[in-house]
Formats: structure tokens, sequence, C-alpha cells
């Protein structure tokens, strides 16, 4: 079975209003389609994508590409992503035990096993371990561009936006200026970005996070025409590797005209 069929015939619970339908529902016609496969709703990535997306929206709606998007965790765990991201809960589903990504053969992050500790405990080693770079290619020069800033990525925080990311003092936009102008990523600029969706997740881990033994499954992008031919793919292959090019997340939308 090709991958745009498995998606057409999964049902899920939908965000918006609990209804358990297809993954693919109401997008049919598109002419281009977006499906996200997210790990936990709590993820790093899944939080920074939904960033790009809300972005971009503009970009999306002008190429009429439908989004729909899967993530581990349960409908509350949908519902306060949607409230701190902005996605469009009628986009999202929910997977509370990560069987999408089992049957599509994702990455499910490093699986080492430490006797006498619970699925749970397990997974939180392993998370702690990938963050460190162990299985999972990419993460640690991905958290290291997020401190140093990239010239090849847009500004990310407007000259007047003011952010909140405990327990740093609101930022303005404009004081990343300091650390090496503007019109790209200036350093330290993601990271505060990072930090924010961190404590976001932290203040509310129960709901973000309601079983934690699936912490280090990582997800997918496929993007599709109307015809449900892949256009484009991309596996993550560890924490931060939600993008082929981290600088320009979306790129792939454009790269393919």
């Amino acid at each position: 079975m090709d991958i745009y069929t498995l998606l057409s015939q999964t049902q899920r619970q939908r965000v918006s209003d609990g209804a358990v339908t297809s993954l693919l529902s109401g997008c049919e016609s598109s002419p281009r389609q977006l499906v996200l496969i997210w790990p936990q709703l709590g993820d790093f990535d899944s939080l920074e994508y939904a960033w790009w997306l809300k972005r971009e929206a503009e970009l999306l709606q002008a190429k009429g590409i439908a989004i729909r998007a899967i993530g581990i965790g349960n409908r509350t765990s949908g519902q306060r992503f949607c409230d701190y991201t902005g996605f469009p809960p009628d986009s999202l589903f929910v997977d509370p035990t990560a069987e999408l990504h089992r049957t599509l053969n994702l990455y499910p992050g490093l699986s080492l096993k430490f006797p006498g500790l619970s699925p749970g405990i397990n997974a939180w080693l392993n998370l702690m371990l990938m963050c460190a770079g162990m299985g999972s290619p990419g993460t640690l020069a991905e958290v290291f561009r997020g401190y140093r800033g990239d010239k090849k990525a847009p500004q990310l925080i407007g000259d007047e936006e003011i952010v909140q990311a405990p327990p740093l003092p609101p930022l303005k936009g404009s004081f990343f200026n300091l650390a090496g102008g503007q019109g790209f990523q200036r350093p330290f600029e993601l990271a505060t970005l990072r930090l924010r969706n961190m404590a976001e997740v932290l203040r509310n881990w129960k709901s973000y996070v309601p079983d934690s033994a699936y912490l280090t499954q990582r997800g997918a992008t496929f993007l599709f025409n109307n015809q449900g031919e892949l256009l484009y793919e991309h596996r993550d292959p560890g924490i931060l590797g939600f993008a082929a090019n981290p600088s320009n997340p979306l790129s792939f939308l454009t790269d393919r005209e």
C-alpha cells in the first residue's frame, strides 16, 4: 500500500470536535496536501514546525496547500498545543500510542533498555542521550546553530515583538540586533524561541505528554499533489531534525516549482 492510500484510510481523533475520521478528510481536492507526522506534541520539533507554518501561512494559502498533522498525545494535548501555537485544531489529529509512526516505519529514537525501569523512565533516559547527540545525528549542530545564529536563515523575531521566555526577562526583538545586526537569524534568537517552548511544555507537562513512553519517537513530512502522488518526503533522523534545510524548513515547497 502506498503512503497516500495508507494515510487516507487511517482514522484518528480530530482535535477540533473529537470526531474519529480520516486524516485527509476535507482536503482531497486541494492542489497540494502537506501531511505532517509529528512526535509528541510537547516535543521541540512539533512546536517549532507549527511556528514556521504560522509564519508562512500566506505562502501556504497562496499555493492552495492543505495541511493535516498528527501528533502523539490525546485531545487535551492537541487543544493545549493549538492554543499555544495557533495551529488550527480542525487540521490536527492525535495518536496516543504512535501507532501510525510505527506503521510508517519512522525512526523510534534511541531505545536502550535499562533493567528494572519503567518504559517511561527508559524513554526519559534515552531522550537525554539523544539530546547529547547519541542516536540523534545533527542534534548538537542544530542546538549550537540556535545560539550562534545563521546568516542563511531569516530574522525570526520582529524588532517590535516582545518575547516572553522565562526565566529570562521579557525581550524586545531589537535586543538581538546587538548580537550582530538584523535581517537574518541573529545569535541566541532561535535559542530564545526554543527556551520559550520549553518553558511552556514544562509548565503544562501532563497536558502535553500524557504518556512519556513515546518521548523518543520521531516524525516525518509528506507532500502530495491532488492525484495522491508523493512530491516530497522527509523522515526525521533525530531531535531537531524535522527539516532537511534547518535554515528555512519550508523551502521544499518552492524548491520544486
